[in-house]
C-alpha cells in the first residue's frame, strides 16, 4: 500500500500542512516508488533544451527575407500561414489545423496631407501615412484644432470647437503626468469622431521623422473619418505655424481598399493525458503590419510560441492538460482572429474548458510574471517563478497583477477566462519603431528571444502540468466586476465594447 508523507511547518502561531510534492525541489522516492519529476528537473531540461538548439531566431530571420510583411489578407499572410503551419507539422504536431474565418482586410492604397491658411495659397504638403480602417476614399479640408494628447478631459475641453474640424492629436503622451493612463490611437479617434471631428491626424512623438501605422477603429470595422500619422517633426512644425496662422486648415485626400477575404489561425494541439478536456492556450499574433517586416511586432512572440511547441515535442513532454499552440491572425485590424476563436468555443460550449490563456505579443526577455488581475494566483505563479530562478538565477521574478487591453487575449478575458503574461522589456530604439517602417531583424536580440522561449515553456508547463490551477473562468456577472476593478471599463466604453448596461 502506498503512503502519503506529510510535513508539518509551525509558522507565525498556525500549523501549515504541506505534501511532499509541494516541498520536492529534485526527484523523491515515496514507499521506495519514484515520484514524477520535479518542476526544477523538467524546468532545467526545457532550459538546456532551449539553450542549445532553439530555432526561434533562424526562423523568424527566415520569414522576414522570405515573406516579408504578414499585413492579414494580403499574399505574404496567406504564405505566412503557411509557412507556420508546416513549421508545425515538422516539428511533429500531426494534430495541426487552419481554423479559417472570414475578414473585412484593409490595404492602403493613396494618401496626401497638405496644411494651407485658410484663403490662401501658401500649401505645405506633409509625409503622411494612412491609419488602418480609414475610409476607402476620402477629401476632407477643415480648421485644425489642437488637442494636444487626445485624453477624454482634453476633448472636452475643446468640444464645443471640434465639430467639422480636423483633430491634431498626439499617439503618445507629450508631457505624462503621475497617474494618467494613455489611450490607444483607436479610443482617441473613436472619441475625436464622437465630438463631431471631420478627421484626425495623429502626430507621432518618436524622434527621427519616423511614421508609425495601425488601426484607428476599436471594432475593425471601416470608420467614418480619414485618420492619418505624421512624425513628430512635422507635428512641431504645424503647431509652431499655428501659433502664426490662427486659422490653419488641413486637406486630407486618401484612397484605400477593403474588401472580405478568408484569413487563418494556425492551431497546433498537445494531447493532454490526465485531464484532455481541458486546454491551456498560448498564442502570439503572426500578422504585421505592411511598412516593414514586423519582426518586433509580433515576430519576437509568434515564433517564440513556434518554439516553445518544437521544445516540447524535442522533449517528449506529455502534460496532463491539452496544449494548443496557436498562431492569430487579423490582431492589428481588431483582433480578429482570436475574436473568431473565442466565438467558436462559445458555439461548440468548449470556453469553460480553457483553463488559461497565455498571449506573447511584443514579449522580450521576461523579467517576472503578470496575474493579470486574478490574486488567487499570486502565490501559484511565485512559487513558479522562484523554480524558474532555482534554473536561472538572472530571472528576476518579479510578480505583477495588472490586466490590460489591445491583444489577443481580450476576447478570452471579456468571457472571463483567466489570462498570465511574461513581464518582460524592450530598449527605446526597439519600441521607437513599433509599427513603423524600421520595425526589421536589427532590432531582434537572439539571446533575448531565448529567454522568452525559455521561461515562457517553463510557466506553460507548470499551468498544464499543475494537479490544481487556483482560479476558473469567472460568469459574466464576476467579469463585469473584475473589468471595472482593473480599470478598464472607461476604455471598453469608448470602443463601444462594454456590453453591460448602466
Amino acid at each position: 500500500m502506498r503512503k502519503k508523507v506529510y510535513v508539518y511547518l509551525l509558522l507565525s502561531g498556525g500549523i501549515y500542512l504541506l505534501s511532499a510534492h509541494t516541498l520536492r525541489k529534485s526527484d523523491v522516492r515515496i514507499d521506495g516508488e519514484p515520484s514524477r519529476p520535479s518542476l526544477e528537473k523538467v524546468f532545467s531540461k526545457i532550459n538546456q533544451e532551449v539553450l542549445e538548439n532553439s530555432r526561434a531566431y533562424e526562423t523568424l530571420t527566415e520569414a522576414t527575407q522570405k515573406i516579408g510583411h504578414r499585413l492579414t489578407g494580403s499574399t505574404n499572410g496567406s504564405r505566412a500561414e503557411e509557412y507556420t503551419y508546416n513549421l508545425l507539422k515538422q516539428y511533429g504536431y500531426s494534430d495541426t489545423q487552419y481554423a479559417p474565418f472570414e475578414v473585412e482586410s484593409w490595404m492602403r492604397d493613396t494618401v496626401t496631407l497638405a496644411v494651407v491658411p485658410n484663403k490662401s495659397d501658401n500649401f505645405r504638403d506633409v509625409e503622411v501615412v494612412s491609419l488602418a480602417h480609414s475610409p476607402v476614399e476620402a477629401h476632407v479640408q477643415g480648421e485644425i484644432v489642437d488637442v494636444g494628447n487626445g485624453l477624454e478631459g482634453d476633448f472636452a475641453a475643446v468640444k464645443d470647437k471640434l465639430k467639422g474640424k480636423v483633430a491634431l492629436v498626439n499617439i503618445g503622451l507629450s508631457a505624462p503626468t503621475k497617474g494618467a493612463r494613455n489611450l490607444h490611437r483607436s479610443e482617441k479617434t473613436a472619441l475625436a469622431i464622437q465630438h463631431g471631428a471631420s478627421g484626425v491626424i495623429m502626430v507621432n512623438l518618436v524622434p527621427g521623422n519616423v511614421l508609425l501605422t495601425g488601426t484607428a477603429s476599436v471594432t475593425g470595422k471601416l470608420i467614418p473619418i480619414p485618420s492619418v500619422c505624421i512624425s513628430s517633426e512635422s507635428g512641431q512644425e504645424i503647431r509652431k505655424w499655428m501659433q502664426a496662422e490662427k486659422n490653419l486648415h488641413a486637406l486630407i485626400d486618401m484612397a484605400n481598399v477593403s474588401k472580405k477575404i478568408r484569413a487563418r489561425n494556425v492551431i497546433a494541439t498537445l494531447k493532454g493525458t490526465k485531464y484532455p478536456e481541458e486546454k491551456i492556450i498560448i498564442g502570439g499574433h503572426l500578422d504585421s503590419w505592411d511598412l516593414a517586416t514586423g519582426a518586433i511586432d509580433n515576430g519576437i512572440g509568434s515564433f517564440s510560441v513556434l518554439d516553445i511547441a518544437r521544445t516540447f515535442k524535442a522533449l517528449k513532454i506529455k502534460p496532463k492538460r491539452t496544449i494548443e499552440f496557436v498562431m492569430f491572425m487579423g490582431e492589428e485590424q481588431g483582433l480578429l482572429g482570436s475574436r473568431s476563436l473565442v466565438e467558436d468555443l462559445k458555439k461548440t460550449g468548449q470556453l469553460d474548458n480553457v483553463r488559461y490563456i497565455l498571449n506573447l505579443d511584443m514579449t522580450n526577455d521576461p523579467n517576472g510574471l503578470n496575474a493579470f488581475g486574478r490574486s488567487e494566483m499570486m502565490p501559484f505563479l511565485t512559487e513558479i517563478g522562484e523554480t524558474i530562478k532555482l534554473v536561472e538565477p538572472a530571472f528576476q521574478n518579479t510578480i505583477s497583477n495588472q490586466a490590460g487591453l489591445h491583444s489577443d487575449h481580450q476576447p478570452f478575458m471579456m468571457e472571463g477566462v483567466p489570462v498570465v503574461g511574461m513581464s518582460g522589456h524592450l530598449e527605446r530604439n526597439v519600441l521607437d519603431c513599433y509599427h513603423a517602417n524600421c520595425d526589421n531583424m536589427k532590432l531582434v536580440n537572439k539571446d533575448q528571444m531565448k529567454n522568452t522561449v525559455r521561461y515562457s515553456a517553463m510557466l506553460l508547463y507548470a499551468l498544464a502540468n499543475a494537479d490544481e490551477i487556483p482560479t476558473r473562468r469567472m460568469d459574466d456577472a464576476k467579469t463585469r466586476e473584475f473589468l471595472i476593478a482593473q480599470g478598464l471599463r472607461t476604455p471598453l466604453q469608448i470602443a463601444n465594447e462594454w456590453r453591460w448596461k448602466e
